[in-house]
């Protein structure tokens, strides 16, 4: 994959936004399952996947979903990677891996250290930090993060105009973007390209 930072754009629901990305060339995309605007259905993501750059990476975003309802999906290989935004815990995380074949995210809320430290030996691939429960288009304070030695995807907030300076304080493996890649709700070509344009040429 290109880049030190890796890039995914998430909430992607329309051809066209497949189209838009791939042009741009982020590292994933995000195509979430959960009750949520953005959200699709396992044909709608079966569609927008045969339309995808196979050099881009897909992850299923779920929250508190039925097992098997994640292993459907990734047996039909729609998608690349399990994002889990609920209170999934370990036994669920190990489960999910092991069954799938598949790495798995693991969304966290972060508002002091400790909030990082509790996943360090978690069954998770990768942890994603986020503001809340996630999905509220906010910062929180990266101050808070700390030191992780399991590879992390940081999230809440992030834009075309904040994503240099969140890369500098916090050295995340990966960035998560939506709705700072969005106008009005729906993905914004010009965003996307301009978030990607301004993270490579760093």
């Amino acid at each position: 994959m290109k880049g030190l930072t890796k890039i995914k754009i998430c909430g992607l629901f329309r051809p066209q936004d497949i189209v838009a990305v791939n042009k741009a060339g982020p590292d994933f995309i995000g195509f979430v399952f959960a009750k949520s605007r953005r959200q699709v259905t396992v044909d709608q993501a079966r569609q927008l996947r045969a339309l995808l750059s196979p050099d881009i990476a897909v992850v299923g975003v779920f929250q508190n979903a039925a097992p098997d309802l994640i292993l459907q999906i990734t047996k039909q290989e729609i998608i690349d990677l399990v994002q889990l935004h609920g209170g999934e815990d370990e036994n669920y995380l190990r489960y999910i891996r092991e069954k799938s074949g598949k790495p798995v995210i693991k969304a966290i809320s972060v508002s002091c250290p400790k909030d990082l430290e509790m996943w360090q030996d978690s069954a998770a691939d990768y942890l994603l930090l986020d503001h809340g429960s996630g999905g509220t288009g906010q910062t929180f304070d990266w101050r808070q993060i700390g030191e992780s030695h399991k590879p992390f995807f940081l999230a809440g907030g992030l834009n075309a105009k904040n994503i240099r300076r969140a890369i500098n304080k916090t050295r995340p493996f990966g960035v998560d973007i939506s709705s700072g890649a969005e106008t009005d709700g729906q993905k914004d070509p010009e965003k996307i390209h301009d978030i990607i344009r301004r993270l490579r040429n760093a």
